[in-house]
């Protein structure tokens, strides 16, 4: 298991600001960070100097990163990016649009929530939350006196699904939002799903494999995510689809569960912690110098990959945010040279996935190191080549085929930079 304290953020939501969120931004903010998110990666496709207002104070608190965005679709673009731009930031990160709140039954903090399931099974990567739909409460317009949590109450029965015909797509219950470990992510496919590297999946709260974008059946005992679609006029300003909303809009069941959580949450909120960079020395400095002795055995090696993976994206953040302190490049090569040499250990074919998909950030670096990875890296992937030939898994072949034509455009680089 990785160390918590090398990640700068433990659990860290993504999500894609629509047309109109202001409205709603501040409190979907201060609900996440009191349920343990202490980071946002945002991408605004909105751009209006209202959310820019809003966002302001959780910028300067470093609370949020923000992009503007532009283009139609773009959450399962913008789910990617952040993967591959943030993998090594977060320990866990959740893929959330803005009218979801997750909500932990139990009273715990989503992280520690998604740590306990997690924790039956090496295996898992990532869990799988069942949506449960909150109506209008009959509101026709809005009421920006109050809150959505406060306003709407009413939802579906727990298992509420209706299949897809020729003209909609399926709704209800069975839609799920995933919270993951993105360093065994191998793409987001879908604004609720992920694909994972051979060997690596996701789970429901009970422990099934989830394999696509739902779960049946719905599973809400220890952690949903409340869906809001709002009144009648806030739905149609945000979705112009009149069918869309009478098809969601539940009122069956009230439920103010999750405003006893927020309560609780709120009264023993903690912030998260800020950044300082003797932490993280001492942090790198426990982890690295004993992988720095010549005389420390390979199984000391054996399945630490990821671990001084994050290692090395932690010490870039230090070189490059204190570059007068010679210390973060020191840790910068030591960690490259302790994953070197878990390239000599058995590695699992997830591993070594994770190792190919960190390849473009290793191997501009200037350290010596880096010419050996490149070439244990070069050894992977041909033997990669030649098993997915064998098999007939034209899919992997053409990806190790990608792998293998970015070592191969570095070599030329590599060798002058030797020179």
């Amino acid at each position: 298991m990785v160390d918590k304290k090398i990640f700068l953020y433990d659990l860290a939501v993504t999500s894609l600001l629509r047309r109109g969120v202001q409205r709603y931004l501040r409190e979907w903010l201060d609900y996440h960070l009191a349920a343990g998110v202490e980071h946002f990666f945002l991408y605004d496709a909105d751009g209006s100097e209202d959310v820019r207002e809003i966002l302001k104070p959780y910028l300067d608190s470093r609370l949020v990163d923000c992009f503007p965005v532009a283009g139609e679709n773009m959450q399962v673009p913008v789910y990617n990016d952040a993967v591959r731009k943030f993998k090594f930031a977060c320990r866990l990160m959740a893929f959330v649009d803005t009218d979801e709140f997750i909500f932990p039954k139990t009273g715990a903090t989503i992280p520690e929530t998604v740590d306990e399931i997690l924790s039956r099974d090496e295996r898992t990567v990532a869990l799988a939350i069942n949506r449960q739909t909150f109506g209008s409460n009959n509101l026709q317009t809005a009421d920006d006196s109050r809150g959505v949590l406060e306003r709407f109450t009413r939802r579906a029965p727990t298992d509420w699904f209706e299949p897809p015909t020729e003209d909609t797509l399926p709704a209800g219950n069975i839609h799920i939002t995933t919270i993951a470990n993105p360093r065994f992510v191998r793409a987001i496919v879908n604004p609720h799903f992920a694909y994972y590297f051979d060997g690596r999946f996701a789970v429901n709260s009970a422990g099934g494999r989830v394999a696509h974008w739902g779960n049946e059946p719905v599973l809400a005992d220890k952690i949903v995510v409340n869906h809001y679609i709002k009144s009648r006029a806030e739905f149609l300003s945000a979705n112009d689809d009149a069918d869309a909303f009478v098809r969601n809009d539940r009122n069956e069941i009230f439920d103010a569960g999750i405003l006893s959580y927020r309560k609780l949450r709120t009264e023993n909120y903690r912030p998260p912690k800020s950044f300082d960079r003797e932490d993280y020395f001492q942090t790198l400095e426990k982890i690295l110098l004993p992988a720095a002795r010549a005389d420390t055995p390979e199984e000391f090696f054996a399945g630490k990959l990821e671990t001084f993976l994050t290692c090395r994206a932690l010490a870039g953040v230090l070189r490059r945010s204190y570059p007068k302190d010679s210390r973060g490049r020191f840790m910068e090569e030591a960690a490259l040279r302790a994953l070197n040499r878990t390239h000599f250990t058995r590695m699992t074919f997830a591993e070594i996935m994770m190792m190919l998909n960190a390849l473009p950030q290793i191997l501009v670096l200037p350290y010596p190191i880096v010419k050996n990875i490149h070439q244990n890296c070069l050894n992977f992937v041909r033997q990669l080549l030649n098993d997915f030939q064998r098999a007939a898994r034209w899919d992997r072949f053409v990806e190790a085929g990608n792998y293998f034509e970015l070592l191969a455009a570095f070599n030329a680089t590599i060798k002058t930079g030797d020179d």
